[in-house]
């Protein structure tokens, strides 16, 4: 697997503040697989960003950016959700900022947990079609589908761009903080509000199928309705441009051979907001 930027981007691990962690699991995934095969496409399409931004006009790499060793673990979710948490928390003990590549939604849950541990006053951010917040799907609290159950034992959460949901997470949701994409679409001025709930610190989770399935149908659900590229990442920036964001994961590309146009729009996704973190931290 090669290091996010290729060679390109030669930083040693001492000298990367950045560091990428690839996780390609797709142990609980109940639709099309294939998100195992997400962390190496970002990797590969990385190769060939530009690495300037137009739009911040910054250089997010020159903080030093570093890919790990994928993490292999896989005899039980709960088990790959420690390995994450274990390698995060170290990263943070050295100062470094950890950016998690799925794999599944479920690789999220470590890298939560690290972050909840590291920084008081966290919120958690969700750009999804799912609301993932039932208590147990499959025989296993740390499925896919349970993600965001698990983040809210930790961390208030935040949830836009959600429009699937079970009836029996319907009394779970807490209707105040999930911004659904119908309703954002009638109603711009709703991210505000998303904005508005988050606290001083924010951890970001980005399942790829909250983007409208038209510039992202490379996921295990591509739910019609969401979002365009633009406005989220509108919104992203908004918030990295107003609170401290403490990590990121981008989750659940399932690479599709005959369109690669996802794996690059996933690893633009991963440096453009490293490049509003710069921005925000040279303002």
């Amino acid at each position: 697997m090669i290091n996010f930027g290729g060679s390109e981007l030669n930083y040693s691990y001492d000298e990367s503040e950045i560091v990428i962690v690839p996780v390609p699991y797709d142990g609980t995934s109940t639709y099309m697989k294939g998100s195992d095969k997400g962390p190496e496409a970002i990797l590969d399409a990385s190769y060939n960003l530009e690495f300037f931004d137009i739009e911040t006009g910054t250089e997010a790499h020159r903080r030093g950016i570093f890919t790990l060793a994928p993490v292999m673990e896989s005899s039980s979710p709960e088990a790959m959700a420690d390995a994450v948490r274990s390698i995060c928390s170290s990263l943070y003990g050295e100062g470094r900022f950890p950016v998690v590549l799925g794999g599944e939604h479920s690789v999220s849950i470590g890298a939560i947990q690290a972050a909840a541990a590291r920084f008081s006053n966290l919120s958690v951010l969700q750009i999804d079609a799912h609301a993932d917040l039932r208590d147990e799907y499959m025989g296993s609290r740390f499925n896919h589908a349970c993600v965001m159950a698990r983040a809210r034992e930790l961390a208030p959460v935040v949830q836009v761009g959600i429009r699937s949901m079970s009836l029996e997470e319907l009394p779970l949701a807490d209707r105040g903080r999930m911004f659904c994409a119908h309703e954002i679409w009638n109603d711009k001025a709703l991210y505000d509000n998303a904005l508005a709930l988050l606290t001083e610190n924010v951890y970001i989770t980005i399942d790829l199928d909250g983007f409208d399935p038209g510039i992202m149908p490379s996921t295990g659900t591509p739910e019609p309705g969401g979002p365009p590229y633009r406005e989220i990442m509108n919104f992203l920036r908004r918030v990295i441009n107003s609170r401290n964001i403490a990590g990121f994961d981008v989750v659940e590309l399932c690479p599709n051979g005959s369109n690669r146009a996802p794996d690059f729009m996933a690893a633009r996704i991963v440096y453009q907001l490293l490049s509003y973190r710069e921005e925000q931290r040279k303002d």
